[in-house]
Order: C-alpha cells, then sequence, then structure tokens
C-alpha cells in the first residue's frame, strides 16, 4: 500500500491548460467505463443464475452509456474527436497491472473487485474533478456516481453474503487484498501524469481554503488517507469487513 514518502510531492502549477486537464480527467474516467463494461460483460457471461445474469448484463450497458457522455464531453473540451481518442488511448492499459496481480477466482470476486477494487480509482477521480469547470464535473461525478452506487451491485453481493458466511469472509480477504493494489494504481496514475498532479494540488488547496485549516504540505498523502477511509466504508455498504 502506499505511504507518504512513496508519492509524489504535489504543488500547484502556476499555470495549466484547464481544458487539457479536464480532457484528462473525462478520458480516464471514460477508459474506466471501457474496463468496467468488460468485467461486467464477463461476470454475466460467467452467471448461473439468469436473473443475476440480466441484472448484470444491464450494469454492462449502464457502463457504456456513461462512456458515451464522458466522451461526448471530452470532444466539447478538446475540441476534435482526434484529440479525444488522443486522450482515450493514452489511458489504455492503464489497469492491466492491476488485473494480471488480482486474478478473480469466479464472478464473486469479479464483482467485488470492480466495486471495491475500481471504487478506489472512482474515489480518486471524483476527488481531482472538483478542480474541473463545473460542466465538465458534472460528468465525471454522473458517471461516478452511476457505478459506484448501483443498487443492483449492492443488493447482488449483501444478499450472497448474508446467507453465506464463508464466502463473506473470503470476499472480505479478497477486498482486503485488492485495495492495495488498487492504491498503487492511483499512485502511477498521479505519478505519469502531470495534469492530475495539477487538479489534485487544486483541489485539496479549495477543499482547505473553504474550512480555513492549513493546507496539507503532500496533497498526495492526504489524498491516500482519504481513499483507504472511502474503502472501508464501502465494503461496509456490502456487507464486508474492511
Amino acid at each position: 500500500m502506499p505511504t507518504s514518502s512513496e508519492t509524489p510531492d504535489l504543488t500547484p502549477a502556476t499555470s495549466s491548460d484547464t481544458a487539457s486537464d479536464a480532457g484528462d480527467v473525462l478520458a480516464l474516467v471514460a477508459q474506466m467505463e471501457m474496463v468496467a463494461f468488460l468485467r461486467f460483460a464477463g461476470a454475466a457471461a460467467d452467471a448461473t443464475d439468469p436473473e443475476r445474469r440480466l441484472q448484470i448484463a444491464g450494469l454492462a450497458g449502464a457502463s457504456l452509456a456513461r462512456q458515451e457522455r464522458l466522451l461526448a464531453r471530452a470532444g466539447e473540451v478538446l475540441g476534435s474527436p482526434e484529440a479525444v481518442l488522443g486522450r482515450y488511448v493514452a489511458f489504455d492499459g492503464a489497469f492491466d497491472e492491476f488485473n494480471s496481480r488480482t486474478h478473480a477466482r469466479g464472478w464473486w470476486e469479479e464483482l467485488v473487485k470492480g466495486y471495491v477494487g475500481h471504487g478506489v480509482a472512482y474515489d480518486f477521480c471524483r476527488i481531482v474533478a472538483e478542480a474541473l469547470d463545473p460542466a465538465s464535473r458534472e460528468v465525471v461525478v454522473d458517471a461516478i456516481d452511476g457505478e459506484l452506487t448501483s443498487e443492483s451491485t449492492i443488493v447482488l453481493v449483501d444478499e450472497a453474503t448474508n446467507e453465506d458466511e464463508q464466502l463473506a469472509s473470503r470476499l472480505a480477504l479478497w477486498g482486503r487484498r485488492i485495495v492495495g493494489e488498487a492504491l498503487s494504481v492511483v499512485q502511477v496514475l498521479l505519478t505519469d501524469n502531470a495534469s492530475l498532479q495539477r487538479l489534485l494540488a487544486q483541489a485539496v488547496a479549495a477543499r482547505f481554503a473553504e474550512t480555513g485549516d492549513d493546507v496539507p504540505a503532500a496533497p498526495s498523502a492526504w489524498l491516500f488517507g482519504q481513499l483507504t477511509a472511502e474503502h472501508a466504508r464501502r465494503m461496509s455498504r456490502v456487507g464486508l469487513a474492511a
């Protein structure tokens, strides 16, 4: 799990291309929706219960619909389909190492991996989106809320773990394993993308300006504390111990 000494020391840039930074966040979340679509599609194919298969297929379709809205807004911000595609492709493979290190054993683990593991990356995007223009922020937050508050996922996992204590214990251990890997993904995204570093610094500065408290010297350390706390809350929502 990343520590404050392992994350970049972030300070606000003196100037930045706000449209370009917004395009990066929109493209990143759009790429995450594609990852979610593929995950749900695979889980639906593996589901043996027709009713559950239908529920999960619906989640896959919703991910694609959110991706379309994100890419449409990216086009408005960046001004051309070519620019959007370039940003989108730049984030292709961002979750490959995470996926290779967290092979799910069955579709229950696949669902929890997406809801809990990829949820860490969505939480990160929600925080940096606070520094975007209002229209882009709304599209990003709407997509994240649609992905993370899906009642279908919450109900499916919660009901299953309530009925099967052994499954609940296995999924709780699984969740604790994948959160460390997910935090590492966020660390890499920050290290490799100056736009995300700028937006994080701006978002954290704005949050602390509202409270009057001192801005953290290392916004990344504050960020990982927030992500870890939200992970625990998410595990609780599906009836699992963090």
